[in-house]
């Protein structure tokens, strides 16, 4: 305690002191300091490090996997940092390829596993190509594992674990980070966001998904900053927003995007929905619903998910169509056409995705047909389950009757005879349905003429 006091009186650092203020040498924990449970690691993770390590190249644990492992999560993905170049670690493995044009980054397959590896980073370089705005297009630039520590992006994701030792090196406060719930960016935010503009839909997620509050020194730039996102490549810019909305907090998720000011361009019209009672309700059943899957294990749509969102701009566009004079159908193409058309440039929706999201739409009004042959061929659908599930959602948020929801549950659930029965069921007459006009009577020819007693 006498010899703190006077360290602090004199300036004089201790060595735990020293390590933390140079990010060279990182704070190293033991098992009993980090608490990490080494169950919830990956048997093809350990294998990936223990080869590299006997081939005598360094190999950790890195990212998201140690941050989620402190947290007493198991990790759904296992990323690898090594001091071995791509072309060393491919020789080592039976199934392993290089990708990547930014950076590139070797894959390693163990059946269906997927295990990503990279090499240490080293500082960007006054000479790494850039764009007018500062975004880094191309740094292929190798260096040592405190260089690569610098180059992450939050100081949660910049601790690298050894499964062999069981140690966990921490360059940059991370872990007083996790038990503050901080989300905190590495090195001088604005240069950080200009580098990769994504890191501002990454703070997004991860203070969404982890329920951390971002630094306000982190937090600060993102509303001047938010533009530079548009200078991105769509299809990263899509596979960031498919993440945040599939991370089983997809509408915490786009709460923070629009606190930060991010959602503009990145979703068009969403305040507009939001601020809709049944547009609001309907999106928050959505996203209520895809959450609750994820955290049940079951496989999630993007195309559910995206028609769900976009549904209320369809809706707009198909009564402006139908009150020009367009029958429902054609209307309903038209709509879905004009939306798909201006979202596919904003997003980059792939041609799968958006071809799902027209079946889901297109099958709405089929649900209105409930006679004959139509619903035994609607059941025969290969979108079937998708659009239900959708005419669900709609009666759930009061846009259409909840009794065509209930009619088309209980004929799926239904046996044949069952479902002849719901055929010869005349639906109720829904009070918001607009009255069909009596036909105007024809003027007689002569005044004293009566009308007869068909048309009274």
């Amino acid at each position: 305690m006498i010899k703190k006091f006077i360290r602090k009186m004199l300036g004089v650092k201790s060595k735990a002191d020293a390590a933390g203020a140079d990010s060279n040498e990182p704070t190293v924990l033991s098992a009993q300091e980090h608490g990490i449970n080494p169950s919830l690691l990956s048997s093809n993770a350990i294998r990936v490090t223990q080869t590299l390590q006997e081939a005598g190249f360094k190999a950790f644990v890195v990212g998201g996997a140690v941050r989620d492992l402190l947290l007493g999560v198991k990790p759904k993905d296992f990323d690898i940092a090594t001091n071995a170049t791509p072309e060393q670690v491919k020789r080592l493995f039976r199934r392993a390829f290089i990708i990547g044009k930014r950076f590139q980054i070797v894959h390693v397959m163990f059946g269906q596993d997927l295990l990503e590896v990279t090499t240490f980073r080293g500082t960007v370089t006054d000479g790494a190509p850039k764009d007018e705005h500062g975004r880094v297009l191309r740094d292929n630039t190798f260096g040592e594992q405190h260089e690569d520590a610098v180059r992450r992006d939050f100081t949660i994701n910049a601790m690298y674990y050894d499964p062999a030792t069981q140690t966990v090196l921490d360059y940059h406060n991370g872990i007083a980070d996790i038990r503050k719930k901080t989300l905190r960016i590495i090195g001088v935010p604005e240069a950080r966001y200009r580098e990769d503009p994504v890191r501002m839909l990454r703070v997004v997620r991860f203070a969404a998904k982890l329920q951390f509050t971002i630094d306000p020194a982190t937090s600060a730039p993102i509303s001047v900053m938010a533009p530079l996102i548009n200078n991105v490549p769509t299809a990263r810019v899509f596979d960031e927003m498919l993440k945040l909305l599939m991370s089983g907090h997809a509408m915490a998720c786009l709460q923070q995007l629009r606190k930060e000011g991010l959602h503009h361009g990145l979703m068009p019209l969403l305040d507009v929905v939001l601020e809709q009672p049944l547009g609001e309700k309907f999106v928050t059943l959505a996203l209520a619903n895809t959450d609750e899957r994820i955290r049940q294990g079951k496989p999630v749509s993007p195309g559910f998910l995206f028609a769900s969102l976009l549904w209320h701009q369809v809706l707009e566009k198909w009564d402006a169509y139908k009150a020009a004079g367009e029958f429902a159908i054609p209307a309903l193409h038209l709509a879905a056409d004009d939306v798909l058309n201006t979202q596919t440039d904003a997003l980059a929706l792939q041609r799968k995705i958006g071809s799902d999201m027209r079946d889901i739409w297109a099958m709405q009004p089929r649900f209105e047909k409930r006679a004959g042959k139509t619903p035994y061929k609607l059941l025969e659908h290969p979108r079937m389950r998708a659009g239900y599930d959708f005419l669900l959602l709609r009666c759930a948020s009061g846009e259409i009757d909840a009794e065509l929801g209930e009619w088309w549950t209980d004929f799926i659930a239904g046996d044949g005879a069952e479902r002849e029965h719901l055929l010869t069921v005349k639906p109720k007459q829904d009070s918001a349905a607009p009255k069909k006009r009596r036909p105007r009577r024809r003027s007689p020819r002569n005044a004293g003429d009566k009308p007869d007693s068909a048309t009274e």
